[in-house]
């Protein structure tokens, strides 16, 4: 889909590009010398590494706009987005997909019982993964307040999920949601992947489909850019020890 991109958003999406490149010579030192000390003081952990879960996929669009846009094609492309920037700064990511795809058992029957089996596809991946940290990426809609948009953050009850998700959200707020700051909150104990997850996870609700503004705004390149950018500098200001803001 073409968007117009105004000369104003391309100025910001090129700060904030500089922003995450000095941020990320700032940081891969630090990041690289938290991980070499936890191998040293107990000779057994592993460096941090980024599960990043772009939310649905395949036969489960996830969210859809009034114009048809699905959610999975948005969370697959931010996710790219972050995965790349994290791995410029020396961190480990592992991707729960890397297509458009469920990764669920596609012999089942039925649609719900290949979504049962691709979340809990997700919690293997998640849980296999030693000191996993993980960034589920979303959508947001709601149809009944069109006007309602924001990057939003919910944290999993996992030790260390509210600290990541409350930077994620200051990120967001500094550079997405400027004016229209929100607030990060626990998560429904009903979402299963980030109930049943073992590892601190952030869910991130990038914007509202319902939104035609912010849709349009979510399917820029240089809109991605700065998400991708807002939620790896938050997950480097968690991996840097960095309390609650």
């Amino acid at each position: 889909m073409w968007v117009a991109v105004r000369k104003s958003t391309v100025i910001k999406g090129s700060l904030c590009a500089c922003f995450v490149v000095l941020c990320c010579v700032l940081c891969r030192g630090l990041v690289r010398e938290r991980s070499l000390r936890a191998f040293s003081a107990s000779g057994i952990a592993p460096p941090p590494v980024a599960v990043l879960d772009p939310g649905h996929g395949g036969e489960d669009g996830g969210a859809v706009s009034p114009v048809g846009i699905a959610e999975s094609g948005l969370n697959l492309s931010i996710a790219f987005r972050v995965r790349d920037l994290l791995r410029l700064t020396g961190c480990r990511v592992v991707m729960t997909r890397t297509e458009d795809v469920s990764i669920g058992d596609p012999s089942l029957p039925t649609v719900r019982a290949r979504k049962s089996s691709d979340l809990r596809r997700r919690v293997e991946i998640v849980n296999g993964t030693e000191n996993a940290v993980l960034l589920s990426v979303h959508q947001n809609s709601l149809p009944s307040s069109p006007v309602t948009r924001g990057a939003q953050v919910f944290w999993n009850r996992r030790d260390g999920g509210e600290t990541l998700s409350k930077l994620i959200q200051a990120s967001l707020n500094a550079g997405i949601n400027a004016g229209n700051e929100k607030q990060a909150y626990p998560i429904p104990e009903g979402v299963y992947l980030m109930k049943h997850a073992e590892a601190p996870g952030a869910l991130v609700e990038c914007g509202f489909l319902s939104n035609a503004w912010e849709t349009a705004q979510l399917t820029n390149e240089g809109y991605q850019k700065e998400l991708a950018a807002a939620i790896a500098a938050g997950y480097l200001r968690y991996l840097s020890g960095e309390g609650i803001p």
